[in-house]
């Protein structure tokens, strides 16, 4: 059993597996592969695993049913399923799109209660219309679905004589019978507004208490694109006031909670060059990972029945210059057998940020950065079965070049985060540590030629490794890595039909381990996919 959740951990996030799907259709011959992009392309697709069902009973409930044509959200009511009970095995969100004509990729969410259960973008279409769909896993979120909910739903869009394309969108949750694998939190909460900012107040039980933080960087400004952001005195487009590291902090009472590398998103209309993206999407642009935080070393704290001051920030971002959207949904797993769980904070050490971003001018402007940051909290709790203490270390680090020329007609980076996580949790039975170890890259360039062709070559990797131990020994490992490669061109400022497109991508997405493998590469050149192959 544990050797799922190492699994799903490096998949998606802690405890499920996420999953954007195509239509399945059989990967074409090389005959059937135009000269260049026509008026159609192959539905989107990507080659990560679909959610596990269990064959058990299943009920199905609606969410939404809409057609979003401006930034009006889409509200309605949720119902409880009937005949699957109120515990439930799985729980599957499915999102069904479809949108033709001429659109740019548009970000969007899905609230049930308040809670975000989805956080997506769009394809850009064909003009003869494209499909997609979208599945997750949100059992965690059971608690919420136990009762009737308020659902708000949002893509925003702009629809007018150019822009034609309206979003349609279906979205349903299945419910599987049974007993889940692993325990589901108890309580799902979010924050509060209050005149004093956001507040969290959490049951007086609270034995575990884990944050998500859904952090995107929004279209249409430059923080869509901080990674290439500069520092003055650089000549260069997109400037913030210490370069491009990044990073997301969660805060406690003021107190330093939680720190973590962002996932560099790249949307479907990314680097200027939409032929990369129409049928292979980069990693998560549909289905945006939440950053994971355990704030269990703090649960001692939030366990006094009061509201606590939580804030979330973006670091790095110019000051005043918005920019980034981080909801965030708080899960909570409760001592069963005691009302009121106390404890206590008993470390909180960072290291000072180190960042370091060097300019270098020339024919070929460069900027060198490097970046990092540490930070170790630790807490105990005394609970219904001894004294538990949790501490938890992160490691994050940023290299990164960046190179363009005058006029940033070419114009590139080559960068690495890292995001090193340790886990530990001692007490009644076993010591358990978990240790993960993430690693994102970017490595392309944009180039215009004298002759308008703007070419993107871009490739774009997450990998992750992770390992549980108990009392030193190994009880289940994993490895993930999911890459994707593109490389398209077309001829810029003319009509569609005489851009001349062509393009080629790839994807490859392994996970393996304890628990078995999962291997799938997919390839497309000019909108036709031309290889599906599963090794295991």
């Amino acid at each position: 059993m544990r050797r799922r959740i190492v699994m799903s951990m490096l998949a998606g996030a802690t405890l499920w597996v996420s999953a954007f799907f195509g239509t399945g259709a059989a990967a074409a011959q090389a005959a059937d592969v135009p000269a260049e992009f026509g008026t159609d392309w192959h539905d989107p697709v990507t080659a990560a695993p679909p959610v596990d069902r269990p064959h058990t009973t299943s009920c199905q409930v609606t969410l939404a049913d809409a057609q979003f044509r401006d930034f009006t959200p889409y509200r309605g009511a949720y119902t409880p399923p009937q005949g699957c009970g109120d515990r439930w095995s799985k729980v599957v969100l499915r999102l069904d799109g479809k949108v033709k004509g001429r659109q740019y990729d548009r970000l969007g969410y899905l609230h049930v209660g308040g809670v975000e259960i989805l956080r997506t973008s769009t394809p850009e279409p064909s003009p003869d219309g494209i499909e997609w769909h979208v599945e997750k896993d949100v059992t965690r979120y059971s608690d919420t679905f136990r009762s009737p909910q308020d659902v708000e739903m949002l893509i925003g869009n702009v629809v007018d004589d150019t822009y034609t394309g309206v979003i349609d969108v279906h979205a349903t949750l299945t419910f599987y019978a049974g007993r889940p694998a692993e325990r589901t939190p108890d309580r799902v909460l979010t924050l509060a507004d209050t005149p004093d900012g956001t507040t969290l107040t959490t049951p007086r039980n609270s034995e575990r208490i884990v944050a998500e933080v859904y952090a995107t960087g929004s279209g249409g400004g430059c923080e869509e694109f901080w990674y290439l952001t500069v520092a003055d005195p650089a000549s260069y487009s997109c400037k913030a006031d210490h370069g491009p590291y990044r990073e997301v902090q969660v805060k406690v009472d003021g107190q330093l909670a939680g720190i973590a590398a962002p996932f560099p998103n790249v949307w479907t209309g990314g680097w200027s060059n939409p032929f990369l993206w129409y049928v292979i999407p980069a990693p998560h642009a549909f289905d945006v990972r939440p950053i994971e935080y355990d704030l269990t070393p703090f649960a001692g704290l939030l366990d006094d029945g009061r509201p606590h001051r939580v804030e979330v920030s973006v670091v790095g971002v110019p000051a005043g210059q918005s920019g980034w959207s981080a909801p965030v949904n708080v899960l909570v797993w409760q001592d069963a057998h005691r009302a009121h769980v106390t404890g206590a904070l008993t470390a909180d050490k960072a290291t000072d940020i180190a960042n370091s971003s060097t300019y270098t001018p020339g024919s070929e402007n460069r900027v060198n950065t490097e970046a990092g940051h540490r930070l170790t909290v630790s807490g105990y709790l005394d609970t219904s079965h001894g004294r538990v203490t949790t501490t938890v270390t992160r490691t994050l680090a940023n290299t990164s070049v960046h190179r363009w020329a005058d006029g940033e007609n070419t114009d590139g980076v080559d960068a690495t985060w890292s995001d090193d996580q340790t886990v530990s949790v001692g007490g009644h039975g076993p010591a358990r540590t978990t240790r993960t170890h993430r690693t994102y890259t970017m490595n392309g360039a944009t180039t215009v030629g004298t002759d308008n062709r703007l070419r993107t070559v871009l490739t774009l990797g997450d990998r992750a490794s992770a390992v549980e131990l108990r009392d030193g020994r190994r009880t289940a490992w994993s490895r993930f890595d999911d890459t994707y490669s593109g490389d398209a061109a077309y001829t810029m400022n003319v009509p569609r039909d005489q851009r001349h497109a062509v393009g080629t991508s790839s994807e490859r997405y392994r996970l393996y381990g304890s628990d078995g493998c999962y291997d799938r590469s997919l390839t497309t050149v000019q909108g036709v996919l031309t290889q599906d192959r599963r090794l295991c």
